[in-house]
């Protein structure tokens, strides 16, 4: 089909165009350096510095999330508007809904690519383990494993900038996924003297479910970005994204909290006293119309449950997964709807 092409070279061109970006590998790196820094900075606690690990690690992910999907979005949506090489893309003719689409996955596939990229590396350091005491030792096959992937992708990065004129950041995160991924897997099989570790201690699903959890929060704000692009500048653009963000990261504080407080004092009224459009049942509504309509990203924030030691359960998945989709169709057709009234001309 004609539109299945037209999609896909969008979601192409907008790949590439975001994955060379420098903003993708200053993040990158970024996150790199504030996860590998970790360690250290959660030898500072007096109890469990596996605990400050995995809230510093998860913390570091979503916040590259965040402020790449606020630039990545404004730098493909909203300085194409500006400079109108946009004209040149909806005259061929591509319908805009399908603009905005292409533009998101694009968008999509380059944060899940560095959300990816910076997991492994968390895993590798979360495989590794703080260092509580002098005494500790260090695990060796993370060391040797981790370090050569990372040697190796910089050093690919560096040497086919030089001779081929690649693009650096681009070189580094593709290889640097499936590099990291086999030491990962690796690793996995070894205890840090280099004996045969059983998968059943060293591999954590749940791990692995939170940073599943964390990739659909940051589609849902790089559908929102992408949305509020089409109308905002880089600036707005990123403040918008991170109000966003910390306000649904505060959802049931801010909301949940006062609908509960609501809810107990009018149980305890009697029926004569209660009607409809009261002044209590109109400040329930409200509180209940932006509960619903501000995203809840205290759905997808699992360190929580992985410092209490608690299973994550496919059940809970299955309910937060469909949610956070609902969100991205929410944004994207809010972001078509304000692109069909952009004056592009």
């Amino acid at each position: 089909m004609a539109w299945i092409e037209k999609l896909l070279a969008l979601t192409r061109n907008t790949l590439l165009e975001c994955i060379r970006q420098p903003v993708t590998i200053v993040t990158a790196i970024i996150g790199f350096l504030f996860i590998f820094l970790s360690i250290p900075f959660s030898s500072f606690t007096m109890e469990d510095d596996q605990r400050m690990f995995i809230d510093i690690g998860l913390s570091t992910l979503f916040m590259c999330g965040v402020i790449m999907s606020a630039f990545l979005a404004t730098g493909v949506v909203s300085r194409e508007i500006e400079n109108r090489t946009v004209l040149t893309v909806v005259s061929k003719p591509v319908p805009r809904p399908l603009f905005v689409v292409g533009k998101f996955l694009g968008v999509a596939v380059v944060l899940i690519m560095v959300t990816l990229w910076l997991g492994l590396i968390f895993m590798l350091t979360e495989l590794h383990g703080t260092m509580p005491t002098v005494a500790t030792p260090y695990n060796q096959p993370v060391l040797t494993f981790g370090l050569a992937a990372v040697v190796i992708m910089f050093g690919a990065g560096i040497w086919c900038n030089f001779l081929y004129d690649w693009n650096f950041g681009a070189t580094v995160l593709t290889l640097g996924v499936p590099l990291l991924l086999a030491a990962y897997c690796v690793c996995l099989i070894f205890k840090p003297n280099w004996a045969t570790a059983d998968l059943a201690t060293t591999f954590k699903p749940n791990l692995w479910k939170a940073l599943g959890m964390l990739m659909v929060a940051e589609l849902v704000l790089g559908a929102i970005a992408v949305a509020v692009s089409t109308r905002l500048g880089q600036v707005l653009t990123l403040a918008t994204v991170i109000g966003t963000f910390l306000v649904g990261l505060l959802s049931d504080w801010l909301f949940a909290r006062k609908l509960q407080q609501l809810s107990d004092v009018m149980s305890k009224l009697p029926a004569s006293e209660q009607s409809w459009h009261d002044a209590m049942h109109l400040e329930w509504g409200l509180y209940k119309v932006l509960q619903s309509v501000v995203p809840n990203f205290q759905i997808f924030w699992l360190t929580d449950a992985l410092t209490q030691k608690k299973n994550i359960g496919f059940e809970y998945m299955a309910t937060a997964i469909p949610y956070g989709f609902v969100l991205i169709v929410m944004a994207l057709a809010l972001g078509t709807f304000l692109f069909q009234r952009r004056e592009v001309g």
